[in-house]
C-alpha cells in the first residue's frame, strides 16, 4: 500500500472517529427562564454564555457567524442543516467568528462544496466556539418567540443545572450594553482604489466586509476608522466626500460618543448614510429614542416598503434594537422612508434639509436578496 493511500486511510479513520466521538458527547442549553434543552456537543468542548436569538435564513451560516452585529449572542439557526457546505475563507464578514455560541438541529461535519476550505468543526475548534446540536430548534424558536430574547448558557463540560444557573445569573443583559468598541478596528485602514471618484469615511461600529465591497464596486475609496474617532479627526485625516455609519452590536443608547459624532456630521452638512446601528444612531442624534425589541428581526425574508416610491423589497435583517415608531412619526426633524410590512416598525428615515438617510436593514445583503442595493447608489447621488 502506497504512502498516499495510507495517509488517505488514516484521514478517513480519524474523520470517522471524530464524528463518532462528537455524536456521543452530551451538552446542555439552559435559558434564563429556567428552560432546559439537552443535546450533543458541537464545536469546542466548553461553556459559553450570551443572549439567545434566532435567524430564519435558509443559507449563509458562515456570514452570520462572522457578522460583528452578532457579537455576544448565542445563535439558533432555524435551517435544519448547518455545516453541510463547509467553510470558505473568502466569504467571512469579519476577521473572526463573532457569535458567542451556536444552537442547531443537524451539525454536519462532512461537507459537499468543492470551494470550501475546511469543515465547520475544524473552524469552530480553531475559533474556540462552543455549540450544541440535536436540539428541537422548532420548539426552541417557538419558546423564544413567545417569551422574548433572553440570556442563555451552553455547556458540554458542566451538566449540573444548578451550577449552570449560578453562572448564567452573572451574565449582563444586552439592554444598556455597549459592544461596538469591542468589535471595531483598532487602527484605520483603507479599502478600494485610491483614485476612485468618491472618498467615504466609515465609522466602524462592526462593519461587514460586503458593505466595503459594495462601496468599491461603485467607485468609492473607503477609509475605516475606529468606533470612537471624532468627526474632526476623520475630516482632518481623510477629507471625505461622505460619511458612513456602520452596523454593529449592543445598545445604541449606550453609545453617546457615536451620537455626538453623527451630530457633528449633520452640523457640517456632510452627506451621510447609516445602516442598522447607524440608523438607530441617526435617530438618537435627532432626539428620537431607541428601544430593545421583544425578539428583533433576523433573517433574509423581511418585507419592507419604500413609502417614497411605493416599492416593496425583500430584505436581510439583523437587529435587536429599533427606533421608537411614535417618536419618529411625531418628529419634525426626520421623515419616514421605509416601513416593515410585518410589524410596521420604522425601517428607514431621512433628515429634513440634510443629505443624511439610514435604513434598519442590510442592503449589502450578505447573505440575502439584492432588492435594496439601490441604496448605495442613492448615497452616491447625495455625494455628487
Amino acid at each position: 500500500m502506497g504512502r498516499r493511500t495510507r495517509q488517505t486511510g488514516i484521514f478517513t479513520i480519524h474523520f470517522i472517529l471524530s464524528m463518532t466521538y462528537l455524536t456521543k458527547l452530551p451538552a446542555v442549553l439552559l435559558l434564563a427562564d429556567g428552560t432546559v434543552f439537552y443535546g450533543k456537543s458541537a464545536g469546542k468542548m466548553g461553556t459559553t454564555t450570551g443572549e439567545i436569538c434566532f435567524n430564519t435564513g435558509m443559507t449563509g451560516y458562515q456570514e452570520i457567524f462572522t457578522d460583528p452585529s452578532y457579537f455576544g449572542q448565542i445563535m439558533v439557526t432555524t435551517n435544519a442543516h448547518i455545516g453541510n457546505y463547509g467553510i470558505a475563507n473568502a466569504e467571512v464578514e469579519s476577521g473572526r467568528i463573532q457569535i458567542a455560541g451556536l444552537v442547531c438541529k443537524n451539525y454536519n461535519i462532512a461537507y459537499s462544496r468543492k470551494q470550501a476550505d475546511e469543515s465547520i468543526q475544524d473552524y469552530f475548534q480553531e475559533e474556540n466556539i462552543v455549540g450544541i446540536s440535536d436540539i428541537d430548534t422548532r420548539q426552541l424558536v417557538r419558546h423564544i418567540r413567545d417569551k422574548g430574547a433572553m440570556n442563555a448558557i451552553i455547556s458540554s463540560e458542566i451538566l449540573d443545572i444548578e451550577e449552570l444557573k449560578s453562572r448564567l445569573a452573572e451574565v449582563p443583559s444586552m439592554d444598556g450594553l455597549e459592544l461596538s468598541s469591542k468589535v471595531s478596528t483598532t487602527e484605520t485602514y483603507t479599502f478600494g482604489d485610491e483614485s476612485a471618484t468618491y472618498r467615504v469615511a466609515v465609522l466602524d461600529l462592526g462593519v461587514k466586509k460586503n458593505i466595503l465591497r459594495n462601496f468599491d464596486e461603485r467607485d468609492i475609496y473607503a477609509k475605516v476608522f475606529p468606533a470612537k474617532t471624532s468627526f474632526e479627526d476623520m475630516e482632518k485625516d481623510f477629507a471625505p466626500t461622505g460619511y458612513f455609519i456602520s452596523n454593529g452590536p449592543g445598545d445604541p443608547s449606550a453609545m453617546p460618543y457615536a451620537v455626538e459624532t453623527v451630530k457633528a456630521i449633520l452640523k457640517a452638512e456632510k452627506p451621510m448614510f447609516g445602516i442598522c446601528l447607524g440608523h438607530q444612531l441617526l435617530a438618537l442624534a435627532n432626539d428620537i429614542p431607541t428601544k430593545k425589541m421583544f425578539n428583533g428581526h433576523r433573517g433574509l425574508n423581511h418585507p419592507v416598503k419604500n413609502v417614497i416610491i411605493n416599492h416593496c423589497e425583500v430584505t436581510s435583517q439583523n437587529h435587536g434594537f429599533g427606533v421608537v415608531p411614535e417618536a419618529v412619526r411625531a418628529s419634525d426633524k426626520v421623515e419616514i422612508t421605509h416601513v416593515n410590512l410585518n410589524d410596521q416598525s420604522i425601517e428607514g428615515i431621512r433628515v429634513k434639509g440634510k443629505k443624511a438617510f439610514s435604513v434598519q436593514y442590510h442592503p449589502e445583503s450578505s447573505p440575502g436578496p439584492h432588492d435594496s442595493r439601490y441604496l448605495f447608489d442613492d448615497f452616491i447621488a447625495l455625494m455628487k
